[in-house]
């Protein structure tokens, strides 16, 4: 497992990417918390909250359930992708 997080911390030195405006979600394979989301895209549910999609940048899918602020946000800032 020490070698996928050495694999993100390296991935962000080097992309220089800010990941301070990316949704940051768990990964489950890795069990890593806070891991930055890549090609993120926000969908609706059935009840009208939001979740977003993507991927953590080495193929392992990952999801986050969000606030309408917070997805919102996302959109405007860029990092996300409206799905619905």
């Amino acid at each position: 497992m020490a070698g996928k997080q050495i694999t993100h911390t390296f991935l962000k030195k080097i992309t220089n990417m800010d990941t301070s405006k990316m949704i940051k979600a768990y990964c489950l394979k890795t069990k890593e918390k806070n891991v930055p989301m890549q090609d993120a895209v926000i969908t609706r549910t059935a009840k009208g909250g939001y979740i977003a999609g993507g991927h953590d940048g080495n193929g392992n899918k990952m999801a986050a359930i969000l606030n309408e602020a917070k997805a919102l946000q996302a959109i405007k800032d860029g990092v996300a992708k409206k799905g619905y």
